[in-house]
């Protein structure tokens, strides 16, 4: 065992060799930029006789920090708002310019659709008002028939009057064979065109050839068949019933083959026919028929009829 042993050591420990090393290298560091300041500096700089105490954290106006972070931040919340209201701006724009063209449109439709009425009833009006004017020349060249057919029929009257007087005071003999004989006659006469109280039916009759049936009609402008009969009689100052089976069984029955113009031509049973028209002469006759036709004058081979009656 050596001598020394014993005796404990007073020696330091040794620092590490990274401790060595970081040291060195801090100090060198330190000594480089003191050499360069100096290099760097002017010769004859003089020497740096007091130091420049740097602010502390503590030294520092936080109050106006304070006001400047608020004054930043309300910056930017009033930037922040008024983007959000350019943006409601905008939002409320493209609304309203979207509600005004719609609005536009709508508009233009009711103007296209308020045109398009006043065009139909321009339309309608001007129809109706040409209707009405064929409707008064119609109503005036009947009425101017009818005035000329009266005429007549009051001449022709005259004259059978005075005819009358004559055969009353020469031969009746004459008189008798003419209106009991009307089959040996018939076919003569029935050439000829009617006059007196005949010619004023027929006429009236013919002035209503092409008028409209309507069921119930009686006049000015439709009919139905019992109707103008009634009304061709009154015009000649004679009163019938209404109804064709009523307006049959008046009067007295005559054949077909013995028809003079004015007579009564029914369909059916004579006391329950269900139509009726006037015979004019020439083998025709004018009735209102049925909607489809109106008031026509037919041949009577058109549609025989199953009698006739004699009225006048």
């Amino acid at each position: 065992m050596s001598h020394t042993a014993h005796i404990p050591s007073h020696r330091k420990p040794r620092r590490s060799a990274s401790k060595l090393a970081l040291r060195a290298g801090v100090a060198g560091g330190v000594l480089g930029t003191i050499a360069v300041a100096g290099a760097a500096g002017p010769a004859n700089a003089e020497p740096v006789t007091e130091t420049i105490e740097m602010p502390t954290l503590g030294s520092l106006d936080t109050a106006g920090l304070a006001s400047a972070v608020a004054a930043s931040a309300e910056t930017s919340q009033q930037e922040a708002l008024d983007q959000s209201l350019q943006a409601q701006e905008n939002a409320a724009l493209q609304k309203a310019a979207k509600e005004a063209k719609k609005a536009k449109a709508e508009a233009d439709r009711k103007a296209e659709a308020e045109r398009a009425e006043k065009a139909r009833a321009e339309a309608e009006a001007k129809a109706q008002a040409e209707q009405e004017r064929k409707d008064a020349e119609e109503r005036a060249s009947r009425d101017r028939a009818r005035t000329q057919l009266s005429t007549t029929s009051t001449t022709s009257s005259n004259t059978g009057s005075s005819v009358s007087g004559s055969d009353s005071n020469g031969s009746g003999s004459s008189g008798s064979s003419s209106s009991d004989g009307g089959s040996s006659t018939g076919s003569s006469t029935e050439t000829q065109a009617p006059s007196g109280t005949a010619a004023a039916i027929v006429a009236f009759a013919r002035a209503q050839v092409g008028d409209a049936y309507v069921m119930g009609g009686t006049g000015p402008n439709s009919w139905d068949c019992s109707g103008l009969v009634q009304a061709a009689y009154a015009s000649a100052g004679i009163d019938l019933p209404r109804i064709s089976g009523d307006q049959s069984s008046r009067g007295t029955s005559v054949s077909l083959s013995n028809l003079q113009p004015g007579d009564v031509l029914y369909w059916g049973s004579r006391s329950g026919s269900y139509h009726v028209a006037i015979y004019v002469g020439g083998g025709k006759y004018i009735g209102a028929q049925n909607p489809s036709t109106g008031v026509v004058e037919r041949s009577l081979d058109w549609d025989t009829p199953s009698g006739a009656v004699r009225i006048l």
